[in-house]
Formats: structure tokens, C-alpha cells, sequence
């Protein structure tokens, strides 16, 4: 099986530091849902692992966020894409072992869907992102759309030896080219 694990904020849709608290604020990144697409079509089982601390500050409620996953789920469907799950930790306490940068959710997704996670692809677009992947030894990549940029600039030490692309579009193509 061929599985890749995508960050959600920064990496599928747009960033916000005041939290996508609805389903009119959840706006696909240009060319995000067409590399969903790509992917899955390239035999990749696309899932999701994001933090959602915004459930615990009491910004939004799981209605809400379950709302605003339908959407991208549906979004993805309609570009011919399929988001095969949705994993996230709605704590906003660190020391969360499901909370990112901590490795738990990854971990949970490859005893789900019993996989071993050595070489599974991770797209983040934060330092946390890094090191719950390498935590939980999948192989961390980075774009530069959300707060990846920045990631690279703040955290150079982290970013080291981790391949970075401009976006997910980038990440679908250099991953369908490699194994294709």
C-alpha cells in the first residue's frame, strides 16, 4: 500500500492563525485538490493528520469541524480525489502524545490502517509537522505554501535534510515521478 499523510492548514488549504473556525473559511490551496487527485489516482491512500486545538479553545465545535471536513472531502471528490481519513488531535495541551509534534496520530494511522510508516511521505508546512513525522519515523517533506516559508527561515536546524517544495502540487508530482 501506498500511503501519504498530509498536514491540513498550510498544506491542503489555506493558513490562518485566527483558526478555520467554518466551512466558508476553509479555502482549498490553488492546485491542493487536483494533487489529492493525482495521488490517489497514482494508487496513494491520501490521509489527513491536523491538529485541531480550536475544538479545546472552544472556537468551533466537532459539528463544526465534521462541516468543514465534508467539504474538503467533497471538494476532493469532485477534482477525483478521495481523502481515504481524517485524523486529529483537539487538544491544545503539548504534552498530548496525539498532538503534533508529537508522533501519537501518525503512530494511530499506521496501526489503523496497519502500515509501517518508514518511508511514508508526511507534507507539513511547520517545524511540528518535521518532527512528528521523523518522531515517528515516516519521511518528512515540506512546502513552502501556510507556514512553511517560514519554517524555513526560524527553523533551519529542523529543515535539515528534509526536502522542501513550493506546494503540495509539487510534492504529488515529484512523488508520482518517482515511483512511476
Amino acid at each position: 500500500m501506498k500511503l501519504i499523510i498530509l498536514d491540513r492548514d498550510g498544506v491542503v488549504n489555506e493558513e490562518s492563525d485566527a483558526f478555520i473556525k467554518s466551512p466558508e473559511e476553509w479555502i482549498p490551496l490553488p492546485g491542493s485538490l487536483e494533487a489529492i487527485a493525482r495521488l490517489s489516482h497514482a494508487g496513494y491512500r491520501v490521509v489527513v493528520a491536523t491538529n485541531q486545538s480550536g475544538l479545546a479553545r472552544g472556537l468551533f465545535d466537532l459539528h463544526t469541524l465534521n462541516l468543514i471536513h465534508r467539504k474538503m472531502h467533497r471538494m476532493a471528490q469532485e477534482m477525483g480525489g478521495l481523502i481515504d481519513a481524517v485524523f486529529f488531535c483537539p487538544d491544545v495541551d503539548e504534552a498530548n502524545p496525539f498532538r503534533k509534534p508529537n508522533p501519537g496520530m501518525f503512530l494511530e494511522i499506521g496501526r489503523r490502517l496497519k502500515c509501517a510508516l518508514m518511508g511514508v511521505p508526511v507534507v507539513g508546512d511547520s517545524a511540528r509537522d518535521i518532527r512528528a513525522a521523523r518522531a515517528a519515523n515516516a519521511w518528512p517533506l515540506l512546502v513552502r505554501t501556510g507556514k512553511g516559508a517560514k519554517t524555513l527561515e526560524q527553523d533551519l536546524g529542523i529543515c535539515a535534510n528534509v526536502e522542501v517544495f513550493d506546494d503540495l502540487a509539487a510534492v504529488a508530482d515529484f512523488l508520482i515521478a518517482r515511483s512511476g
